[in-house]
């Protein structure tokens, strides 16, 4: 269990809880975010991630869902339940079955293993915009409370309840380019897919890979 949040005086993007049994994953997961501006507490177990949790109120968390012990699932729960904290999961399986436990339960969004730090970090900085919109929009209620009414899906009535890593970045570059809200920014790719007759995340791949290849060494 690490507090790396001892040797910064205040969140600085946000303050994110990470957890992930897998070391290697946690410690690329970690620094990554780190230099990126945020605040990290990590740990490589629930039960330490939850004490964690309880003690720094973190703003959202980053679950690995297998691990041995407590799942992220289970995890994710408690969050939920008792602190009221926003999570998003991490995983290398995204099958149907996945998907629907994660929508249940209420997660901003699953990212998929392996993870490219480069597409983790507006991931998890667009999460952070839509916890603090939410609970901006929402007074008085907690930013995240799928148990009680207000699920990933409800939060902006025209996003799916759970957003993929090429999809997040793709919203965020929509917000950024046209100074949208990430509703309308996620809406306007929806239209945009729809008029190319392919799925939202062929266009969002298309999008992001463009994105990359301009900023290549030599492509301007």
């Amino acid at each position: 269990m690490t507090d790396t949040s001892a040797t910064s005086a205040s969140p600085l993007r946000g303050r994110i809880l990470v957890v992930d049994d897998d070391r290697l994953v946690l410690a690329t997961v970690v620094h990554g975010l780190t230099h990126a501006g945020f605040d990290i507490i990590d740990a490589d177990n629930g039960d330490d991630a939850i004490l964690l949790a309880r003690q720094h109120r973190p703003d959202l968390a980053l679950l690995d869902i297998r691990m041995d012990g407590m799942s992220g699932y289970d995890v994710a729960h408690y969050l939920r339940e008792a602190l009221q904290i926003p999570f998003m999961f991490l995983s290398a399986f995204s099958d149907e079955a996945t998907l629907a436990r994660i929508r249940a339960l209420g997660a901003l969004a699953l990212l998929v293993k392996p993870l490219d730090i480069a597409q983790l970090v507006p991931a998890v900085a667009l999460a952070l915009d839509v916890v603090r919109e939410r609970a901006s929009g929402q007074t008085g209620a907690p930013a995240s409370a799928p148990g009680h009414g207000v699920s990933a899906a409800q939060a902006v009535s025209t996003e799916p309840a759970v957003l993929s890593t090429v999809v997040a970045m793709a919203v965020g570059i929509v917000m950024h380019r046209f100074s949208l809200a990430r509703g309308p920014a996620l809406a306007r790719l929806q239209r945009l897919s729809a008029q190319e007759g392919r799925g939202l995340e062929q266009t969002c791949t298309a999008m992001v890979e463009a994105l990359e290849q301009l900023a290549l060494p030599g492509s301007l």
